[in-house]
């Protein structure tokens, strides 16, 4: 599995990417498919407390799943973005388990 971790306006320091990083290895027992991964981490400029976004993108035999989840720090929105697409490949599973 290939994973690219790109910060938008920032750098990303090694802990926040180790971070990512393991929580995408998690994701792995639910589908060896998985040929790779796009991340961006980005900050919004507004005044709002939850100005951090992550994006995942995951690129697996026969779909492309995609989450994207904002909260006030990144580590907090990769949870809730890999938890997302641990559901959507659950459910990807399923539909080709029913065909």
């Amino acid at each position: 599995m290939k994973v690219n971790i790109q910060a938008v306006g920032f750098v990303a320091n090694i802990k926040l990417e180790t971070f990512i990083q393991s929580k995408l290895n998690k994701l792995l027992k639910y589908d060896d498919d998985v040929i790779g991964v796009e991340v961006f981490l980005r900050l919004e400029k507004s005044n709002s407390i939850d100005n951090r976004i992550v994006e995942i993108s995951l690129d697996i035999k026969g779909a492309d799943l995609f989450a994207k989840k904002q909260s006030q720090t990144f580590e907090e929105s990769a949870d809730l973005v890999v938890e997302a697409l641990r559901r959507q490949l659950k459910k990807h599973k399923e539909k080709l388990r029913a065909k």
